[in-house]
């Protein structure tokens, strides 16, 4: 047996075996470096491509202004400007004025340009031309100063166009239409406080520093904080609100500027927190009217209120979601970003009456049952399972735009567009990072933009509030609570709709409560997060 083993041929054999299998295995890990070479390199590609998207797109971020460049120019743009012939589209021109300050005769030509012939007057025609005047107006008030005979107080005389009793050391003043141009550069137009300067000295020949243009606004806040404060208690009044908060520096400080719009009314105010405790001194704690937000979960503890969480905010989250994840991933996003898609179109389509209240109603919970369908799943990529679980959180207030159509927005746009405007006057100094500049800033925000939504001359306004000896309520704020068909203009099409849609939902569903302050009743929590 021993002589057996040691069979010399039998272990040649052997020996090439092991050899054939170790070369197998050398060819295999060949192979399998040079696969994984050749991804390593694909991945390097990979990641330089995503460096520099990331860069780019970090610069664009840090632009003050929209991106200089579009990305990759189209191979064939088409011309800028009105396409000419019919596909120009409807001619417009400048109105004729109704009021002529000056008129000016024309002289007529001596002789023809061309030959030095006469001519013969055939007509004249009219040509208008709209001006500003560049000119400072002074006036000069002569103020009777009067003893009482009986008490001896003294007493001194107001015009109608004075803004102040102050004389002496203070009686040259600057008057209020100069003064409210400046708040209107400031506070709407975000301008600094030396821009508004700039332009009062170029245009109209006013010299006015930024400490007197900043004065100017703390004055005007001060006569309009009783409107201000009108507005806080119409908006508690109000059965729709939309709410929406934002970061702002005050002292170095974090602060928050929250807002509140309605059809008719905005109100802002800067607040040490982010918490339910400041958006219930805005509101009140027992605010119970339709609430329309951005799901932040603060919003929620208005258990009395009705709830729409915003449709926008849940797509444009889909949306990112969707740009970086991987295609198996995207599948669940993509999915609900479709169905709130599908939620707007429904909308449209009952408003358009193409479908019956009771045809948007079935279709509504369609909608509500695949929903549930895609919750019910379990995903692997943590984006997913934080949206779901969001999603499970907003779900009984995701629709209720469609359970109540034309009476609530799908969408918080009404206060995004308000908060736009201020995150453009946030990037200037203003004075509103001290304060007695924020609060001014609330309180002039709050005013000016109530103003533009009721079609009121802001302009005016502050001037005739100026000119007041005492702080006034101005006629922006509303009486007594309004529906949102009674808030909307009587002769527009979105009241026409909005009428149209209640009468419909009472005259088919009479017996289902839709107004919040039924949904509020005991029992009865269909939108409320009660």
């Amino acid at each position: 047996m021993f002589l057996k083993s040691l069979n010399p041929i039998r272990r040649v054999k052997e020996l090439a075996q092991e050899l054939r299998r170790a070369l197998e295995q050398r060819d295999r890990a060949l192979q399998e470096k040079q696969r994984l070479e050749s991804e390593n390199a694909l991945l390097r590609e990979e990641i330089e491509r995503l460096q520099k998207e990331l860069e780019g797109a970090q610069r664009a971020a840090r632009r003050q202004a929209a991106p200089f460049s579009r990305g990759q120019r189209k191979s064939h743009p088409k011309s800028p400007g009105r396409k000419p012939g019919a596909r120009y589209g409807t001619h417009h021109c400048r109105p004729v004025p109704e009021c002529v300050d000056e008129e000016i005769p024309v002289p007529v030509p001596k002789q023809c340009p061309a030959c030095a012939g006469l001519l013969t007057l055939e007509r004249i025609e009219p040509q208008y031309q709209e001006e500003i005047v560049r000119r400072t107006w002074v006036r000069r008030f002569d103020i009777p100063i009067c003893r009482c005979t009986q008490c001896g107080k003294r007493v001194q005389g107001r015009h109608p166009l004075q803004t102040s009793d102050a004389i002496g050391a203070a009686a040259v003043q600057v008057g209020p239409e100069a003064v409210t141009l400046g708040v209107l550069m400031n506070k709407l137009q975000g301008l600094p406080h030396a821009d508004a300067a700039a332009i009062l000295k170029q245009g109209f020949g006013l010299i006015l520093s930024r400490s007197g243009i900043c004065r100017a606004i703390q004055r005007t806040a001060r006569k309009a904080e009783t409107t201000w404060h009108a507005l806080r208690e119409a908006a508690r009044r109000s059965e729709l609100a939309h709410m929406d908060e934002t970061g702002w520096k005050v002292e170095a400080q974090l602060r928050w500027l929250w807002a509140v719009v309605t059809d008719q009314i905005t109100f802002c105010e800067i607040l040490p927190g982010r918490g339910f405790a400041q958006a219930a001194s805005i509101l009140g704690a027992e605010y119970a009217g339709w609430l329309i937000h951005d799901g932040w979960r603060v919003y929620y503890k208005f258990l009395k209120a009705a709830h729409q969480s915003c449709v926008e905010h849940l797509m444009r989250r889909c949306r990112d979601m969707a740009e970086v994840a991987t295609p198996a991933a995207a599948h669940f996003p993509l999915a609900v970003k479709e169905l709130l898609q599908q939620g707007l179109s429904l909308r449209d389509r009952y408003l358009e009456q193409k479908i019956s209240l009771h045809g948007l109603w079935t279709a509504t919970g369609r909608l509500e049952a695949k929903l549930d369908r895609l919750l019910e799943r379990r995903y692997r990529e943590p984006a997913n399972r934080r949206l779901a679980k969001h999603l499970r959180h907003e779900r009984p207030y995701l629709f209720t735009f469609l359970y109540c159509p034309g009476l609530v927005d799908a969408t918080n746009n009404l206060a995004e567009r308000v908060m736009r405007l201020l995150v453009v006057i946030r990037k200037n100094w203003g004075g509103n990072r001290t304060q007695n500049g924020a609060r001014a800033q609330a309180i002039l925000t709050s005013v000016l933009r109530t103003a533009q939504q009721q079609d009121k001359d802001a302009f005016q306004l502050l001037v005739d509030l100026l000119r007041s000896p005492q702080p006034k309520l101005l006629d922006i704020v509303p009486l007594g609570p309004l529906t949102p068909a009674e808030s909307a203009p009587a002769d527009s099409a979105a009241a026409r709709m909005l009428v149209m849609t209640t009468s419909q939902v009472t005259d088919t569903c009479a017996d289902i409560p839709l107004l919040p302050d039924l949904l509020s009743a005991p029992g009865n929590h269909i939108f409320s997060s009660a």
